[in-house]
């Protein structure tokens, strides 16, 4: 069923559900799987590294698979790994400052919901297109949505709902929120 309102309505909650965008934005699995993988990261961030055989047991994603997303992520400077006994990776700063919206640029690209958004692509018809303009809001509502957002509100469980251009959040009851300590 469609929503009524023309907003997005987005719901995280601390089972690491990513993002459901009533089918006007698809992240890919890279980007899914790595914003899950900084999730169980940023909850050992008081403890030390945890290493990637961790992640994947947790969050059941294969180790190959979450190499290649953590190699992007280390690239970036958004994460650091520890090599030796003890090893794995940390975050680079504090949880409060990675952004969702950085984690999924760096594994995705900009938010382009549409392919004449999208700087790879292109459109030869945006200076007269009617929709042009429309699309670009709605990406730019989206990266500022993403933006707000980081991993500390994930590991506190809070619940972000936008239904009317209204960014907010929600913080979830006593008793609900993650420690950062396992």
């Amino acid at each position: 069923m469609r929503n009524r309102s023309l907003g997005l309505e987005i719901i995280l909650d601390r089972f690491t559900r990513v993002f459901y965008f009533i089918g006007m934005l698809r992240l890919s699995t890279k980007g899914q799987y790595g914003v899950r993988a900084m999730y169980e990261i940023a909850r050992g961030y008081s403890r030390g590294p945890i290493t990637i055989k961790e992640i994947s047991e947790r969050q059941e994603v294969s180790v190959a698979y979450l190499e290649q997303i953590l190699n992007t992520l280390r690239k970036a400077g958004i994460i650091n790994s520890v090599k030796g006994p003890g090893g794995g990776y940390v975050l680079s700063r504090d949880p409060d400052s990675i952004s969702i919206g950085a984690i999924l640029r760096e594994l995705e690209g900009p938010v382009a919901i549409t392919s004449c958004l999208d700087p790879r692509e292109g459109c030869m018809r945006v200076e007269g297109c009617v929709t042009h303009l429309l699309w670009k809001a709605l990406g730019q509502n989206i990266e500022s949505f993403l933006d707000k957002m980081t991993l500390m509100d994930l590991l506190k469980g809070n619940q972000f709902i936008d239904l009317q251009g209204n960014i907010g959040r929600k913080k979830t009851g006593k008793g609900t929120a993650h420690s950062l300590a396992r």
